[in-house]
């Protein structure tokens, strides 16, 4: 399990995540949802310990995050920023390895390798390991940094929006693969994203934020109501069921 107690972060006199306590379930798929500066970002940097908190404690299971060694945290959290910045003269494979450093140091074993080639072909990119980063399509190459997450072979998985720029066929394949993380490899994995209907569709659980705090959270059906939806966005919304899952209409 995650838990904050407390989190605080502010640049200068803003606030962006402002006294935030919670608990997010261990297993299953987390969505963090809000709009624009929200502090959904914010929130799960801080909690990977890539944005130092201004108060507050975050724990993972045991752990706690500001007090625990780097390389420890790392065989336990893996997390993927949206700024992601790689050189594109690496190769696919060579990117996805990357993601066994907090195991091997660099000096990669057949254990490490087999791992690497697991996460290639569970992202369908196994015919594309030699491929140069910008080589790929946007799409591609967004499921080439997921593969090195799930390479990273930790328990908890933290994503910043890993739809961003992906059409709709391959958001769609996106949210399959991460569905499939939790059900295929036991993955608690927990991701920022502004499309509230895949959050509806596949997350287990979805956290609303606005301004910094926490307003809302709970299982899908619990959240996707009309009048919870007007206050995370500030407009009205419509909510359809089709299927038995609940789908949020706002483009009228």
């Amino acid at each position: 399990m995650i838990r904050t107690d407390a989190l605080r972060k502010a640049y200068g006199d803003t606030v962006v995540v402002d006294d935030v306590t919670l608990a997010l379930p261990r297993g299953g798929l987390t969505a963090v949802v809000g709009a624009n500066g929200a502090g959904k970002s914010t929130l799960l940097s801080v909690i990977a310990r890539l944005v130092r908190a201004d108060g507050g404690t975050v724990f993972v299971d045991e752990l706690d995050v500001a007090r625990t060694r780097s390389d420890v945290i790392a065989r336990r959290l893996a997390v993927l920023r949206q700024d992601t910045h790689m050189t594109s003269r690496l190769t696919v494979r060579e990117l996805v390895a990357f993601g066994r450093f907090p195991h091997s140091g660099g000096r990669h074993t057949a254990e490490d390798e087999r791992i690497v080639t697991e996460a290639l072909e569970f992202f369908e990119l196994a015919d594309l390991q030699h491929r140069y980063l910008d080589q790929l399509s946007g799409g591609q190459r967004q499921r080439a940094f997921v593969a090195m997450v799930l390479a990273q072979d930790t328990d908890y998985v933290l994503l910043d929006e890993p739809l961003n720029n992906l059409d709709m066929r391959h958001a769609a394949r996106m949210m399959r693969h991460l569905r499939a993380l939790v059900e295929r490899f036991g993955k608690t994995v927990v991701i920022v994203i502004h499309d509230i209907n895949f959050a509806a569709a596949h997350a287990d659980h979805i956290l609303a934020m606005k301004h910094g705090a926490v307003i809302a959270q709970g299982p899908p059906a619990t959240i996707m109501t009309p009048d919870t939806l007007a206050e995370i966005y500030d407009f009205p919304i419509d909510v359809h069921v089709l299927d038995g899952t609940p789908f949020a209409v706002y483009y009228r």
